[in-house]
């Protein structure tokens, strides 16, 4: 099997889309342990529909799944989708309509504020590509068009991680000083800071294809398809300000990995984990391990479609921790048809190939070249997307029904220790046990509300337990909140805080002369009734002396005759104002 990458001839920039030329005979080969749980939830058909997904899925606070395809919408230049875990489908923006529009898009992330980021590795004012916004309902926004070589990046194609200011850091494979690409960072408003410009080959990296994950440490891991000391690719890390460090180079060893397209992935054991496209004992691509040091561990080979049984070839996309604590992935060929594999590989290294595709001819029709990572959802299952294949060849979206045990689940019902808690304004932490009963039952817990946040495990299989932060109510109305454990509702009730009132200033000065002014009140709840108190007989209430929630108290301060300055308060609850008035000259 050859892979071909065309250049753009318009750009002369490579493209990550291969051509394909498969000299391939396999007869009589069964792939390791497949498990044939694979369903083509959706077929992409081509213009105005999308057509070849090259990225992975995101799953949506929502619930449902949003992706990107290169090509198709209505002008051919890329779409974006959404997907539910039953099929149903939404083409929510197409890509080329709007004047200096980014085209062929790339990975998708969801911003704290609830809206996705993603890259587009064209288009843009310049050609060389932009950041773009969209929210789960389509409204879309061009943040940024890069500019390109030399103080600019240049076709971002990885993908966006967040730090706790709402800010987004990434990769764009091409420009910066030495036209090698750049690490950036841009702010929700657009404002983008170019961190630094690789320099490639033989010390430093080149081309930084994948995105970036944050460690543990407020750091951001990402690898290079290029450059290091043998010039196939390197892995770095770099600090939010801009601090570089080289940390490996590929190609250091015999059988080595080589050219690693997909970013990292963060586990659960502190480690870093990632996949090359080449190199390995059979040159077919590897899985890595590395530390936030830069120890370094070769874990697996794959053996290509040769082997016997067929095992899968060029891994190019990020891999993804199960809830089982072992990794999933994709290779974008090889398996027993050539058409790329879905493949589970433990943390130390044992590799189990769990589905090979047929491609579009299969029957039912399967995907075929899948060239991005899984997603696990909330029910436990997988998601993936494949390049081609599907009933109209344009490509498809895929479920992976499999346990994280390498079973079916069968007859999986499921128990809370309780369904429903009353707390006070107060808050706290508090747990909820699962029980399950059945064969490899998974199950998944997502908070519906912002003021319950899951602290431990949002997964497991079998019996678990579920801990979780109720926030204080500051608000005196008191609220209801739920968590969806296991397919079930679980329901918190917060008592409402007590009423609290805070005026809009704490002192005020008046001449001799007196006069008029007014003072806001802002109560932490609509019901929360008040009336304001004086002090100082030369004060005097004109309206607004009294309400519920928010309002606005307007009083007088009569002339002071008298030589002596004078004090008087307004009152409200726990706060005051403080009336200074001056004496008579």
């Amino acid at each position: 099997m050859f892979l071909i990458y065309p250049w753009n001839g318009k750009t002369m920039k490579r493209l990550r889309v291969p051509f394909v030329v498969v000299l391939l005979v396999v007869a009589g080969r069964a792939s390791l342990a497949e498990a044939d749980t694979v369903t083509n939830l959706y077929s992409f058909a081509g213009p105005p529909d999308g057509a070849g997904p090259q990225a992975s899925l995101t799953e949506g606070f929502d619930g449902d799944f949003y992706g990107t395809t290169r090509n198709g919408g209505t002008t051919n230049e890329g779409t974006v989708f959404r997907i539910s875990s039953g099929g149903s489908y939404d083409r929510l923006y197409s890509f080329g309509v709007l004047p200096n529009d980014g085209t062929t898009p790339h990975l998708l992330m969801q911003g704290s504020d609830t809206n996705f980021y993603g890259t587009a590795y064209e288009g843009g004012a310049k050609n060389d590509g932009a950041i773009f916004r969209i929210s789960p309902d389509g409204a879309y926004t061009n943040l940024y068009s890069f500019a390109g070589y030399p103080s600019d990046g240049a076709n971002p194609r990885g993908q966006l991680a967040e730090d706790d200011e709402g800010n987004f850091y990434g990769t764009a494979e091409y420009g910066g000083a030495s036209t090698d690409g750049i690490v950036f960072r841009i702010s929700p408003s657009g404002l983008e800071t170019n961190l630094y410009s690789f320099a490639g080959f033989p010390k430093d990296g080149a081309l930084p294809l994948g995105g970036l994950v944050r460690g543990s440490d407020g750091n951001f891991y990402g690898t290079t398809f290029d450059g290091g000391i043998s010039n196939v690719g390197t892995v770095f890390r770099i600090s939010p300000e801009g601090n570089y460090t080289n940390l490996y180079s590929f190609g250091n060893s015999p059988n080595d990995g080589q050219y690693p397209e997909a970013g990292l992935m963060l586990a659960s054991d502190g480690n870093f984990y990632g996949t090359t496209t080449a190199g390995g004992t059979s040159s077919n691509g590897t899985v890595f391990r590395i530390s936030p040091e830069g120890d370094y561990v070769a874990l697996y080979s794959f053996a290509g479609p040769y082997a016997h049984p067929a095992d899968g070839a060029t891994p190019d996309a990020e891999l993804v921790e199960g809830a089982d604590t072992n990794l999933y992935g994709t290779t974008s060929y090889g398996g027993t048809h050539g058409y790329g594999t879905v493949f589970q590989i433990s943390l130390n290294g044992r590799e189990t190939n769990l589905h090979s595709f047929a491609g579009s001819s299969a029957t039912p029709p399967d995907g075929q070249y899948p060239q991005s990572g899984l997603v696990q959802g909330r029910d436990g299952r997988f998601y993936g997307t494949t390049f081609n294949g599907g009933a109209n060849n344009q490509g498809a979206v895929f479920m992976l029904d499999i346990s994280q045990s390498g079973g079916t689940v069968e007859n999986c019902t499921f128990t809370l220790s309780a369904t429903n808690l009353a707390l006070t304004d107060l808050g706290g932490a508090r747990s909820v046990k699962v029980k399950a009963q059945g064969t490899n039952c998974l199950w998944a817990a997502m908070s519906n509300d912002p003021f319950i946040t899951i602290t431990g495990d949002s997964s497991g299989t079998g019996q678990g337990m579920v801990h979780y932060t109720v926030a204080a109510n500051t608000n005196a109305v008191a609220r209801v909140g739920t968590m969806t454990i296991a397919g079930q509702t679980f329901t918190i009730e917060e008592a409402a805080a007590p009423c609290e009132f805070m005026l809009g200033e704490t002192e005020a000065g008046f001449s001799s002369q007196g006069g008029s002014s007014n003072v806001t009140v802002t109560a932490n709840g609509t019901t929360c009734s008040w009336k304001a108190l004086v002090s100082g007989s030369f004060i005097k209430i004109n309206s607004g002396g009294s309400g519920a929630g928010d309002g606005t108290v307007h009083y007088t301060v009569e002339a002071n005759a008298k030589r002596a300055s004078r004090k008087g308060t307004i009152t409200l609850g726990k706060d005051k104002l403080t009336i200074v008035q001056a004496g008579a000259p």
